[in-house]
């Protein structure tokens, strides 16, 4: 059944920002429900964005832990993250008190660390993004990736898989030739639902070189999601670090205030237990 956009989007406009973005999500699960019941021709652009939208919506507040396994240690944090879309993110270190106020501030295509200890702010080169973040096994690449599938890759529905009952859609994220991407290609599966169920990173050779599986999956928010995620490298299976989301809130109010330079560099400020809170302040400009 055809539904004129000429009868959707200004109905849509006509909503607010919240709603708006849950009819969205609706839709983007629709267009795939349809298209796989007609054909096992899927919508792969709108599988993949309402995949992203799902763990974002327009703006979103977590509690995360941070578990770093390696032989012979292992390292446990506290963090809390903030984003805005698929552009602004914030995420603070508050536990352990020796980690607690450093920070990682996304902007855009920008990004930024922060170090109390050095009380200094460093604008992290392109040839930086593939470096450990934090010690761990994630990326700067992987805490910054929104809407990189969609910008920078060929999407392609390889195969379909089988979970508790839901399909599985076996995604190939090929990088286009102009995208500055080191791997050769990406895998995604995500289920009917929209969770992103494993992630693997492929290399020139097409050789799998590490992973990140969904460990646990549940309700936060009041949305179905990947709430424990492990990312190891195939050739080290002693080492992994696991994010765990402790707690999510979707769509909440945040001030524009959050994502400056300001905000990274004050973290012991009131800001730092800001939750749902409305400021009104004005927008710093970063460099």
């Amino acid at each position: 059944m055809a539904i004129s956009t000429q009868l959707i989007f200004p109905a849509l406009q006509r909503l607010t920002c919240v709603a708006r973005r849950a009819v969205l999500l609706n839709l983007a699960l629709l267009a795939v429900l349809c298209s796989t019941q007609a054909s096992e021709k899927i919508d792969v652009v709108a599988l993949v964005t309402g995949s992203i939208d799902q763990t974002r919506g327009l703006s979103s507040y977590a509690e995360m832990s941070m578990l770093i396994k390696r032989p012979s240690w292992q390292r446990k944090s506290t963090l809390k993250a903030w984003t805005r879309g698929r552009e602004d993110a914030l995420i603070r270190f508050v536990a352990p008190t020796r980690d607690a106020g450093n920070a990682l501030l996304k902007q855009g295509e920008r990004m930024w660390t922060y170090t109390p200890k050095l009380n200094k702010s460093i604008r992290l080169p392109g040839g930086m993004m593939s470096q450990s973040w934090a010690g761990s096994d994630f990326s700067y690449n992987d805490m910054s990736r929104s809407d990189k599938w969609l910008r920078d890759y060929t999407l392609e529905h390889v195969g379909t898989a089988e979970d508790e009952g839901m399909a599985v859609y076996v995604i190939d994220a090929v990088p286009r030739e102009d995208a500055a991407v080191v791997w050769g290609k990406e895998q995604l599966r995500i289920r009917e639902d929209l969770v992103l169920l494993e992630l693997t990173y492929f290399d020139q050779d097409m050789e799998p070189v590490r992973r990140m599986v969904s460990l646990a999956i549940g309700e936060l928010g009041g949305r179905v999601m990947a709430t424990r995620m492990r990312m190891q490298e195939e050739d080290r299976p002693d080492q992994y670090t696991e994010l765990e989301y402790l707690d999510m809130d979707f769509d909440v109010d945040v001030p524009d205030r959050m994502f400056t330079l300001f905000s990274l560099q004050s973290g012991r400020s009131r800001w730092y237990g800001w939750r749902g809170a409305t400021y009104s302040a004005t927008r710093l400009v970063l460099g």
